[in-house]
């Protein structure tokens, strides 16, 4: 049996990746953060660990437990993280590297430590979950997109320092999911933004928060959150897995778009978005 780890299982793509998993076969040790959550995945039928990621104790705890219990790790998923609205200029350093601690340091030492398990046993497939944002940029994301772009280039290079090995590095670019992710994110911008006397003061009462407030099911092309956990699935099953798999239709036009696109229209295009 194939056991893997996954980090941010309290709802949305986390929750439904562990259900579908545990349904095709595959030990999933499910985490999250609040231990309500933690709570709720135990009831579940789910081995379980409180992890934050931010937290690198706890990472260890949970990778030294499933050693222990399993002799071996196959896998990871890094899923957990957060999106941040509003304008790069209204972004305090503060801010964005509260964005960076979870959606990029705390993917990376996962991986670090989960590396060092591969090593030893010489083989194991790590999952990182960036976006569609880290493809393209959209405009009052900046701090999300920050984050994801950096997800790509530490993607990018360990995969070429893993080359000839049986350890693989898959990058999810993920579109519009049914998640709590614009949910969660509202509750980002209104605790860390400051509308008033922004020079995008009009912009943010009348259009970014009315996007906000819209579920992820009304967006165009939104797919469902088992659409992540299909492509983690495939992973699982798949000897060689490839080191990029585009999730929704809006991640393969976008993705197309940026590789035919001079910059100039690219960027009139997603501004438009």
């Amino acid at each position: 049996m194939q056991n893997i780890l996954i980090t941010g299982c309290s709802s949305g793509i986390g929750l439904e990746t562990a259900l579908i998993l545990k349904k095709n076969g595959i030990k999933v040790y499910a985490s999250a953060r609040k231990d309500k959550d933690v709570e709720m995945l135990k009831d579940l039928g789910f081995e379980t660990f409180k992890i934050d990621v931010r937290n690198k104790d706890e990472i260890k705890y949970a990778l030294e437990t499933i050693l222990k219990n399993d002799l071996k790790l196959d896998a990871v998923f890094n899923n957990a993280g957060f999106g941040q609205p509003g304008a790069v200029e209204d972004l305090s350093v503060k801010v964005l590297k509260k964005q960076f601690n979870t959606n990029f340091f705390g993917l990376h030492e996962l991986t670090i430590q989960a590396m060092k398990i591969f090593r030893v046993q010489g083989y194991g497939k790590i999952i990182q979950h960036s976006s569609v944002l880290g493809i393209i940029s959209l405009k009052f994301r900046g701090a999300y997109n920050a984050s994801k772009y950096a997800i790509e280039g530490i993607n990018d290079t360990l995969r070429q320092e893993v080359l000839g090995s049986q350890i693989y590095i898959s990058t999810i670019n993920t579109g519009p999911v049914t998640s709590k992710f614009r949910e969660n994110a509202l509750k980002k911008f209104n605790k860390n933004i400051t509308v008033e006397g922004s020079f995008w003061e009009e912009t943010y009462k009348k259009e970014l928060k009315a996007r906000l407030e819209t579920t992820e099911d009304k967006a165009p092309f939104n797919l469902p959150a088992s659409s992540v956990a299909n492509t983690v699935l495939k992973i699982m099953n798949t000897k060689k897995p490839k080191p990029r798999y585009y999730v929704t239709t809006a991640t393969h036009l976008l993705g197309f778009f940026k590789r035919i696109l001079t910059t100039s229209l690219l960027d009139k295009l997603l501004n438009k978005i």
